[in-house]
């Protein structure tokens, strides 16, 4: 016999059991409350003084309130869910302040924007892309999730596995670019990662249980924007997306399929309007593609606000409506940022506008996450969490990781450098973005230790030692954006920012001078981390500032020029014409400067591929490898009129290594059968004297059929380490 007091607080019996036992003791205002989920922004859980409050601006005293509102509502047992808390000791306060408010003891799932990294930053998913490895990928998220955890969060709002095929759009960085093969070989592995192996979506029998639960040092993965958000029109944020269902089943809902079978737990609904209808309230996509379709059984989250806004969207005349119109579509949990819409759900139940079954059903699927998580028996984090977020082993994995994502675009043989005894003696490293220890960590990181990162030039200077001359000049002043961006507030007093009487042109003539009287410049250029993410679309391509002209005026020196492109999408690099090697470093996360020089001195031979295709200019967008042929392919290079070339400057899948390899042969099975898998294998030979990885990809492309296909369509591919001499 149990001794809890409850059967549902019997962690032997099954989790469809637990659940429908509690199920049946709560009253309706408790099961709305299950289907809540506020952002709590305060710094503390105390109470604000109502006269403080009303001194404010009246366009703040709302936000103001809304604290102390949603700890009223804890105290009812009315939340399920937080987010954007990092502080383990005010997590456990709210966590205890829900638990002792519900008549039944339902803890709070505590969600966090974990990216990339919570304390150890690791690189940008389109990085991470670029590994072409998706066991790395898995261990990353592995760390990842082990820091959130002891913490208090157990549940991020990633991957990002949207395709992305326009690189205008600000959120490409959070993907993995523009191929469904890829991006679901990513998106698989990043959710194995998060959840720790285990499998977060209910079977189709039970809609509620689970078959297996969660490690204690796993989080939730919440696989976004379903569906088609990386197709928004212009590349802008926000904006319709208007796919034809080809596109969706071929291209886009793929990587979605691909994490739900790795066992994703949650799902988030897209913002915008797909097909003339808001994702949040999409019945066609949340429910007969998504439940129906991909077999996914867990639970949705909208995006921030996304109920609330299908009345700008003129979808619905008011909440109350728009919250009756989400649930019944098959959206279960609201993410909102004031007053949630969900806390309209009683009026539907009492109009008919909202059946009691389609509430319950949304409150199993959250109260089974709750139990697979075990946060009824364990719902407070470790007191002190310091050891995981300080353990050096995730600092060097995080090095290991940048390493992998690097990618060498050109090269003449300048690269690898030589230093001491070698060649190289004196070398100059240039622009802003070399020293900055904010940027090199990338976008969408919130709780980092900026301090603690290794910028470039940091780790130039350790990496060549005391034999070699390295001398940095800044060159630029630091960009900045025509529209701030929304979440710079958060990054106050760490942002780089020109230093107080900088001579723009002095100190770009300087760093000229420089580079005239080094063997090697090296130049780094891109963006800084707050010139792509959300709200960071661009309309151009161009190296920000006065980046172009220090590329061209230092390569004309005749120095030996390499660049370093940071950034989390291609830019137009025609001002680099001339240089000796290009080498795509990203946003290479808390060790990213050691990995970039353990690359350029030729510690590791780069073996990152491209994973979207890189536009020579911004003109020819929207450009992927994976088009149609058309009825005239061989113009395809010749579109438009006043360019020599609309071919892109690199293709999707391009990386050049210090090794050399050798294929073949190509094995194929003679005869292949309709929905049988096939095995096509190659010999790889490393033909160099250098160890190195190769990354092995695969594409077929359709002789004939009844419609077309792309030209070449990915279809596997493998990364794997050939010694010098060796095969694989």
């Amino acid at each position: 016999m149990s001794a809890n007091k409850y059967p549902y607080q019997d962690p032997a019996l099954p989790v469809s059991q637990r659940v429908e036992e509690l199920l049946g003791r709560m009253s309706t205002s408790e099961k709305i409350g299950q289907l809540r989920q506020y952002f709590y922004f305060a710094p503390t859980d105390e109470d604000v003084l109502e006269e403080l409050i009303a001194a404010l601006p009246s366009e703040h005293q709302e936000y103001a309130r809304q604290p102390a509102r949603i700890r009223a509502a804890l105290d009812r047992g009315e939340v399920g869910s937080l987010l954007f808390l990092t502080d383990p000791r005010l997590i456990r306060r709210l966590q205890e302040r829900a638990i002792a408010g519900s008549r039944w003891g339902i803890p709070l799932l505590f969600g966090f924007d974990v990216i990339h990294g919570l304390r150890t930053i690791f690189p940008v998913p389109i990085a991470s892309a670029a590994s072409w490895n998706p066991a790395g990928v898995e261990a990353a998220q592995r760390i990842a999730a082990r820091e959130a955890a002891a913490v208090g969060i157990r549940w991020t709002f990633a991957p990002m596995i949207d395709i992305a095929r326009d690189p205008r759009w600000g959120r490409i960085v959070e993907g993995a670019g523009e191929d469904p093969c890829l991006g679901a070989a990513m998106a698989a592995a990043q959710v194995r990662g998060f959840q720790g192996g285990a499998e977060g979506t209910a079977d189709a029998e039970h809609p509620a249980s689970g078959t297996s639960a969660f490690p204690a040092d796993a989080i939730l993965a919440g696989p976004k924007h379903f569906a088609g958000y990386g197709a928004a029109d212009g590349g802008r944020d926000y904006e319709d997306v208007d796919l034809s269902d080809d596109a969706l089943h071929n291209v886009y809902y793929p990587p979605f399929h691909a994490a739900i079978e790795a066992g994703a737990g949650n799902i988030m609904a897209a913002y915008m309007d797909l097909n003339g209808v808001p994702a949040a309230a999409n019945r066609h996509l949340l429910t007969d593609v998504l439940r129906g379709e991909l077999g996914f059984n867990g639970f949705v989250v909208s995006d921030a606000n996304g109920v609330n806004n299908l009345t700008t969207q003129r979808l619905v005349p008011d909440t109350a409506e728009g919250a009756a119109r989400a649930l019944t579509a098959g959206l279960d949990m609201e993410m909102a940022n004031g007053p949630a819409a969900f806390e309209h759900l009683q009026a539907g139940l009492d109009t008919g506008r909202v059946d009691e079954a389609a509430l319950d059903t949304a409150v199993r699927r959250v109260l089974a996450a709750k139990f697979r998580l075990g946060l009824f028996e364990h719902p407070y984090a470790d007191a002190d969490a310091s050891a995981v977020l300080n353990d050096p082993a995730h600092r060097e994995a995080a090095r290991r990781a940048a390493e992998e994502t690097l990618v060498l675009l050109e090269n003449d043989g300048t690269l690898p450098l030589t230093a001491g005894d070698g060649a190289v003696h004196r070398i100059a490293v240039l622009g802003d973005l070399a020293d900055s220890k904010r940027d090199v960590l990338g976008p969408w990181v919130f709780d980092k230790d900026v301090e603690e990162s290794v910028s470039i030039l940091d780790g130039i200077r350790a990496r060549a030692g005391e034999g070699v001359a390295v001398e940095y000049a800044r060159a630029l002043a630091t960009a900045e954006r025509t529209q701030p961006s929304i979440f710079d507030h958060l990054d106050t007093g760490r942002l780089p920012a020109t230093p107080e009487g900088f001579d723009a042109d002095a100190e770009l003539d300087h760093a000229v001078g420089l580079a005239a009287a080094s063997e090697v410049a090296i130049v780094v250029v891109g963006q800084n981390q707050n010139m792509i993410g959300e709200k960071s679309s661009a309309s151009t391509l161009d190296l920000p500032g006065r980046q172009a002209e220090l590329l061209r005026r230092v390569i004309a020196t005749g120095t030996p020029t390499v660049v370093l492109v940071m950034s989390g999408r291609p830019l137009d690099l025609c001002p680099a014409d001339g240089a000796a090697a290009i080498l795509q470093v990203w946003y290479p996360g808390t060790r990213g400067g050691e990995a970039v020089a353990a690359a350029l001195f030729g510690d590791v031979s780069p073996a990152g591929r491209l994973p979207f295709t890189w536009p020579r200019h911004v003109g020819q967008l929207p450009t992927y490898y994976a088009h149609r042929t058309t009825f005239a392919p061989e113009g395809a290079d010749t579109r438009y009129w006043n360019d020599a070339s609309t071919a892109p400057r690199y293709v999707f899948g391009h990386g050049l290594s210090y090794a050399a390899f050798a294929y073949g042969p190509v094995r194929v099975p003679e005869c292949m059968v309709v929905g049988e898998t096939v095995t096509v294998s190659v010999d790889v030979t490393n033909t160099s004297r250098i160890d190195a990885d190769e990354v092995v990809q695969l594409y077929i492309h359709q002789r004939y059929g009844t419609a077309t296909r792309p030209v070449r369509e990915l279809k596997g591919f493998r990364r794997v380490h050939v010694p010098a001499g060796g095969r694989r």
